[in-house]
């Protein structure tokens, strides 16, 4: 994994790079780049990205439309905590 120094100081060196290519695509994407450098900062630091989350709505969406003839929202609650929520019930007794 890179250090994040390393990354500032690449991130840097091509958004120079881009910004005099005179190109107006790389000219864009460095501007773009730079209005959004601290949430790549936070990414960088915490590790972190909208992956997850956005699995996890996807996932979602399939109980959600399975719950439509439901008497009540608990049942689709309960449908996302068994399949998202990392709840593991133990099986019925017999």
């Amino acid at each position: 994994m890179v250090k994040r120094d390393r990354v500032g100081a690449l991130l840097a060196g091509w958004l120079w790079w881009a910004k005099r290519s005179k190109t107006p695509e790389f000219e864009n994407l460095a501007t773009t780049i730079e209005r959004y450098r601290p949430l790549i900062w936070n990414t960088l630091d915490h590790g972190l990205s909208n992956a997850q989350s956005e699995a996890t709505n996807t996932h979602l969406r399939v109980p959600t439309r399975r719950s439509y003839g439901f008497h009540s929202p608990e049942a689709l609650i309960a449908m996302a905590m068994l399949t998202r929520g990392g709840s593991c019930p133990p099986p019925p007794s017999r």
